[in-house]
């Protein structure tokens, strides 16, 4: 793997329809085993939702992904991290989180998630270094959060 050769562009309006099918491929399973709404409306709210800090992962010119943060007051937030299935397993979701990680702590930020207590992406996260601070609003979650250093 190639981390350098992972490019990212801005997303569109126009790339919905291509987010929704990754959204249905990667996370209709783990919303359904979390008791998550997986109807149609709650895909698309979740992919529109902050759209103007999603980016789109290409290898040359394969889609493998979405990659949504944006920046808070102290932290940044990773909004979701989706790679494409045939994608999955490798290093390609931990190469972007990396990235972001990179970032945060030249700034001297923490990064903070929100997680589905069944997904299995859990585990990459606490590898990268994040740690759980508490359940979610809804239940369904965990919030993780890695801090520069691990302090």
């Amino acid at each position: 793997m190639d981390a350098e050769a992972l490019t990212l562009r801005q997303a569109t309006q126009a790339d919905v329809p291509l987010l929704m099918d990754l959204r249905r491929a990667t996370m209709l399973a783990h919303l359904r085993s979390a008791g998550a709404p997986d109807d149609e409306a709650s895909l698309l709210a979740r992919v529109e939702y902050r759209l103007e800090d999603a980016r789109l992962a290409y290898l040359g010119d394969e889609f493998i992904g979405l990659f949504k943060t944006h920046p808070m007051e102290d932290a940044w937030m990773l909004v979701q991290v989706q790679i494409a299935p045939a994608r999955q397993g490798q290093g390609w979701g931990a190469a972007l989180i990396r990235r972001l990680l990179d970032r945060a702590g030249a700034e001297g930020r923490s990064v903070v998630l929100h997680v589905l207590k069944t997904n299995p992406a859990r585990r990459l996260y606490e590898r990268l270094g994040f740690v759980i601070e508490r359940d979610s609003d809804n239940g369904l979650e965990y919030v993780m959060r890695w801090k520069a250093g691990g302090a």
